[in-house]
């Protein structure tokens, strides 16, 4: 199994409000770099998003460490809440509707296809690649903005 190694990022503008995502895939020292935007997102949807491009540009079941600094998204997957979110039908366990489930949902089916161990680093803390990912994902925001 090919092993890449994923760095993602989001940026939100008011939350809501214009949002951005990057994500940059590293395999065998080679790049590839995805970013995008919406108008009106919040910042948990663009995290959400950078790792799904991510995992959807892969053409083939990988290993993957995907390295983040949001933690919704690293616990979100790595203590399980996801999972348990969609086996009580989008609920959480006080009984409120889980938020994103439609991305939460993708990501699930992805992480079925692939072998992803998430890694959860402090934004904004001079982590070289997530600097590069949070600057490329806030451009994205100023882009979404317009």
């Amino acid at each position: 199994m090919k092993e890449v190694t994923v760095y993602t990022d989001g940026a939100c503008s008011g939350n809501p409000g214009p949002g951005g995502w990057c994500a940059i895939l590293v395999y065998k020292g080679q790049e590839k770099i995805l970013s995008g935007g919406e108008a009106l997102t919040t910042n948990n949807r663009m995290e959400l998003s950078g790792a799904i491009a991510a995992l959807e540009a892969l053409k083939e079941p990988c290993r993957v460490l995907l390295v983040t600094d949001s933690q919704y998204l690293a616990n979100g997957i790595g203590k399980g809440w996801a999972a348990g979110w969609r086996a009580k039908g989008w609920k959480k366990s006080d009984g409120k509707p889980a938020l994103n489930p439609d991305l939460w949902a993708h990501l699930l089916e992805l992480i079925g296809i692939h072998e992803v161990r998430f890694e959860w680093v402090k934004g904004h803390a001079g982590h070289p690649e997530n600097e590069r990912c949070d600057a490329i994902a806030v451009a994205e925001s100023k882009k979404a903005a317009v």
